[in-house]
């Protein structure tokens, strides 16, 4: 999915600087959203990391 977010991120400003508003702003908005996205799944994946601790390995 990161690979998605790039690849809008490079849609929305390929298409700005060549003025198509529409094109540019769908793009960005779908990177936005996948931005937020990754970055809950950080805060999750750190708070479980964090919650669960060392384990003791004998």
């Amino acid at each position: 999915m990161l690979g998605w977010a790039l690849i809008f991120l490079i849609v929305a400003l390929i298409a700005a600087a060549l003025g198509f508003g529409g094109i540019a702003g769908a793009a960005a908005g779908i990177a936005k959203i996948l931005f937020f996205v990754f970055l809950a799944l950080l805060v999750i994946s750190l708070l479980s990391h964090l919650l669960r601790g060392r384990s003791s390995k004998l």
